[in-house]
């Protein structure tokens, strides 16, 4: 049984290291990006570029501030709007992506309580369900957040383009 443990201690700190890694790649892109798309549109934003770094770090504003953050950056790089003022990009990558790392988030917290207070195996293999969900909305949130990534790049990269032109 020990060496069952071991693995999950193993496999355990690996996710935890890829996690880490890929967090730090995508604040870090996230900062970049935002700081690009000031200058292109100035005026759609209060704060400076170095909040889509700290907005991460504040408890309960990282809930909220990211995701404006997002919004905004997916806002300035749009195409021209229709004459009635609609976006002629969806906003569901932006939604889709921090949906899923929120829930993700949210459902790892209450695991981690169930898995705190489990008192039987039952309860024990409930909270280890609920882990294999939570991993699994984690993957989803990164592929959305690939997603999210690529299409506001490319946003970026086009409106630069028509911009310095």
């Amino acid at each position: 049984m020990e060496s069952w443990y071991e693995l999950y201690d193993a496999v355990g700190r690996l996710q935890t290291a890829v996690y880490a890694l890929c967090a730090v790649a995508f604040v870090v892109w996230f900062f970049l990006i935002r700081r690009s798309v000031e200058r292109l549109a100035p005026d759609r934003f209060g704060a400076g570029p170095g909040w889509a770094i700290a907005a991460w770090f504040i408890p309960l504003v990282n809930f909220v501030l990211p995701y404006r953050i997002a919004v905004g950056m997916w806002s300035a790089c749009n195409p021209t709007p229709h004459a009635d003022g609609r976006s002629r990009t969806p906003m569901w990558p932006v939604r889709l992506w921090w949906s899923l790392f929120l829930a993700a988030n949210l459902l790892s917290r209450h695991a981690a309580l169930m898995f705190d207070i489990a008192q039987t195996f039952a309860d024990l293999q409930t909270a280890v369900e609920l882990y294999i969900v939570v991993d699994l909305l984690f993957v989803a949130a990164a592929g959305a957040a690939i997603h999210f990534a690529v299409r506001l790049t490319a946003m970026q990269r086009a409106k630069a383009a028509t911009a310095y032109c």
